[in-house]
C-alpha cells in the first residue's frame, strides 16, 4: 500500500491500533510535521489541528464534514473510494497533510495480561501473539495489535499492559482511503484510547473511570485505568432517535431540538408531547441498562485474594448525545458514583491563559478527534 504507516513494510505487519511509523523511525522533534486528529464515525468525519506546546496549545482549525449514508457502517470501511473522497474535502479545510487516526471499538479487541518486567517490545509482542488464540477470534496472520504499558506490580507479577487487537483487513481500507487522499497517516489506534488522552492522565494517582461516549447511532463503553483503556465495547444506543423524535412531535428544526433536549430533556414539565418525552426516557433507560451492566461487572472483580480488581470511581459521559438534560443524574442512580461531563481540553490549555472556540456542549463531540491531535505530543515517549 502507498501510505506510510505500519499498515504495511513491517516484519510483524501493523502491530496495532496505536502503532506507528514514527514509533520504530521516530523522526526529531523539530522535523515533526503539523497534524490533524481526525475521527470517522458512520455519520461524520470530524478533526482538530492543535498548534503551540505544553499547556499553551491552541486551535488551528476544526471541523465536522457529514458523510453520506453507508460509505462507513458500524465503523467499517463500505466504500473506500468515497471515503477518501470526504477525506480530501477535509483536507482542504484542514490546512494540513499529515493526520493520526482512530479504529472503531466495534471491531476491536482489548484486554490486559502481564509480561515480565524489562521485556522489550519485541519480546512482549511475542507474548501478545501467543495469547491471541486464547484471547480473540483473529488469527495472528490477519490481525494487527499494539499494547500500552499500564503499570508496573511490586508483588512479583511483572508489568501490566493493555492490548488492544483489530483485523488487518479493516486497517488496510482505513489507511487506503487517507493514501488515496493525500493524506499521511502516522498512526492509527482505538477510539477509546484517543478519548482517554483528552480527558484523563497515566499518572499514578488517575482514578479507574468507566467512559461512555454517547453518540447518535451506538454508545462506546470504555474502563481507562491510569488513563490506558482495559475493555472496550459497543452498545446499538444512540441519542439519534431522540433527535429525530424531538423534531417531529414538538415541530422543531435540529438546532431547536437540540436546545430542547440540553435545556429540558429528562425533566421535561408536564403539557409537552409525551411522545417527545418518552422517546427520551426510552432511550435514556436503555443507556442506562447497558452502562449499570458494563459497570458492576468491572467495578465488583476481584482476584484471588479477593480484593477488588477494578474499583471504579467515577464515570465519564461524553459524545454528540451526552449534553440531555438530567442524564447524569440518572446514570449516577445506577451506579452509585459521580458521572460527569469531563473537560476535555484539560491537556491542551488552561482557561486561564486561552478558551477554545467550541463551547462545553459542542467540544463533547469532539473528545476522540483532541485525543488524536494530542497524540503528536506524546510521539517522542514511545
Amino acid at each position: 500500500m502507498g501510505t506510510q504507516t505500519s499498515v504495511s513494510g513491517l516484519s510483524r505487519g501493523l502491530h496495532a491500533a496505536s502503532g506507528a511509523v514514527s514509533r520504530w523511525f521516530p523522526l526529531p522533534r523539530l522535523l515533526l510535521p503539523q497534524v490533524a486528529g481526525i475521527d470517522i464515525s458512520d455519520a461524520s468525519i470530524k478533526w482538530i489541528v492543535l498548534e503551540g506546546s505544553g499547556s499553551g496549545k491552541r486551535i488551528r482549525s476544526y471541523g465536522d464534514e457529514p458523510l453520506p449514508a453507508g460509505v462507513v457502517a458500524n465503523g467499517v470501511v463500505e466504500d473506500v473510494t468515497a471515503l477518501a473522497k470526504a477525506l480530501s474535502a477535509v483536507k482542504a479545510k484542514m490546512g494540513v497533510e499529515c493526520a493520526h487516526a482512530a479504529l472503531p471499538e466495534e471491531s476491536a479487541y482489548v484486554f490486559s495480561m502481564h509480561v515480565p518486567e524489562g521485556s522489550s517490545r519485541e519480546q512482549a509482542l511475542s507474548m501478545i501473539e501467543f495469547e491471541l488464540e486464547d484471547r480473540v477470534p483473529i488469527a495472528p496472520s490477519v490481525a494487527v495489535y499494539d499494547f500500552d504499558k499500564i503499570m508496573r506490580h511490586d508483588s512479583g507479577a511483572g508489568e501490566e499492559i493493555s492490548v488492544v487487537v483489530f483485523p488487518r483487513e479493516l486497517a488496510e481500507h482505513y489507511a487506503s482511503a487517507f493514501s488515496s487522499a493525500g493524506i499521511r497517516l502516522l498512526s492509527l489506534e482505538v477510539e477509546a484510547r484517543s478519548i482517554a488522552r483528552a480527558v484523563s492522565s497515566t499518572d499514578e494517582d488517575e482514578p479507574i473511570t468507566f467512559v461512555v461516549d454517547f453518540g447518535s447511532l451506538r454508545t462506546g463503553l470504555s474502563v481507562l485505568k491510569r488513563g490506558i483503556p482495559i475493555f472496550t465495547s459497543t452498545v446499538a444506543v444512540g441519542g439519534g432517535t431522540i433527535d429525530r423524535v424531538v423534531a417531529e412531535k414538538l415541530a422543531l428544526s435540529g438546532e431547536e431540538a437540540d436546545v430542547f433536549k440540553n435545556e429540558e430533556g429528562l425533566l421535561t414539565k408536564e403539557g409537552k408531547d409525551p411522545g417527545a418525552l418518552e422517546a427520551m426516557n426510552r432511550t435514556a433507560s436503555a443507556l442506562a441498562e447497558e452502562v449499570a451492566r458494563h459497570f458492576h461487572y468491572w467495578d465488583t472483580r476481584r482476584n484471588e485474594r479477593g480484593d477488588r480488581m477494578t474499583p471504579v470511581e467515577r464515570v465519564f459521559l461524553l459524545g454528540g448525545s451526552a449534553n440531555l438534560k438530567g442524564l447524569p443524574d440518572l446514570l449516577a442512580a445506577r451506579v452509585q458514583v459521580e458521572v460527569m461531563r469531563p473537560n476535555v481540553w484539560r491537556n491542551v490549555c488552561s482557561f486561564d491563559e486561552y478558551i477554545p472556540p467550541l463551547d462545553r456542549r459542542a467540544s463533547l463531540r469532539y473528545a476522540t478527534a483532541i485525543g488524536l491531535a494530542l497524540r503528536e505530543a506524546t510521539l517522542s515517549d514511545h
